[in-house]
């Protein structure tokens, strides 16, 4: 019989390290209504009714961090899923309460730039609301990415936007930046520290995306900055597999080998 691996309590500091990798699934098992009133940046919402979908879209090997209102109702979620398998959970001690305190900690003093605060409101946030969140948990750094605003993005990442939050999609803002084709704001979430790799809930990357749409030179420049070619989606594809261009598809097989050879060294 398989063992079970139990799930492990952290506290908020840890939660943000793990989710900080941008790897992590993060889960909001408080009721629809509080998680419509105020939520961690990333997170999903679950209950019980649609743990399933869950289960069964979700690598076991993934890492799982669910919090609560108060760190107790997490802990049965947590139990449940690694009695399913999954080998990399956590529960948040003290919940929502003590991250949203957490967080209102580590905001720097003082207030926001006033022409980066016009600019957040200007597009419907709260003026004071670096990363908050909008329709489909778009943030205003992801906004500025989908509009190809490059001096705004540096302006958000200066004032300390967090780079890593993921939308309702499961993707960040350097997705939705290849999405745009804007090579120059690629550069600035990849030297303020994005991570590149970051895969979405289908286990899709931003690589795997411009591949499969035939955007040849954001391919370019996310290999050229780093971007790994070999991980997979939930569906075994790399992004060689999804190239739809032979633009792409060289570029890829020429990083793909590259690779290979160097694992091999």
């Amino acid at each position: 019989m398989r063992q079970r691996t139990p799930f492990r309590r952290i506290g908020v500091d840890e939660a943000v390290a793990i989710v900080g990798t941008g790897q992590a699934l993060l889960l909001d098992v408080r009721d629809a209504n509080a998680y419509a009133a105020g939520h961690v940046a990333g997170a999903r919402n679950m209950a019980f009714g649609n743990l399933g979908d869950i289960i069964g879209t979700t690598p076991k090997t993934q890492p799982v961090v669910i919090y609560c209102y108060h760190g107790n109702a997490s802990q049965e979620y947590a139990q449940t899923l690694s009695d399913f398998g999954f080998s990399d959970v956590t529960s948040v001690d003290g919940g929502y309460e003590a991250w949203f305190n957490h967080a209102q900690a580590q905001k720097p003093a003082g207030a926001l730039d006033p022409a980066v605060s016009a600019w957040i409101a200007s597009r419907g946030y709260p003026p004071d609301g670096l990363d908050a969140t909008a329709e489909n948990g778009m943030t205003p750094l992801m906004k500025a990415c989908a509009e190809g605003l490059g001096e705004t993005v540096t302006a958000l990442i200066a004032a300390g936007a967090a780079l890593d939050i993921r939308n309702a999609d499961g993707n960040t803002a350097l997705w939705i930046a290849c999405v745009g084709d804007h090579l120059d704001i690629i550069d600035a979430l990849v030297d303020a520290g994005i991570s590149i790799d970051s895969a979405n809930d289908n286990g899709a990357t931003a690589l795997m995306y411009a591949a499969s749409a035939g955007k040849a030179g954001v391919v370019e420049k996310l290999l050229a900055r780093g971007a790994d070619p070999m991980p997979e989606t939930l569906d075994g594809f790399s992004a060689l597999d999804l190239a739809s261009t032979v633009e792409c598809l060289t570029l890829l097989r020429r990083a793909t080998k590259a690779a290979k050879e160097s694992a091999q060294a």
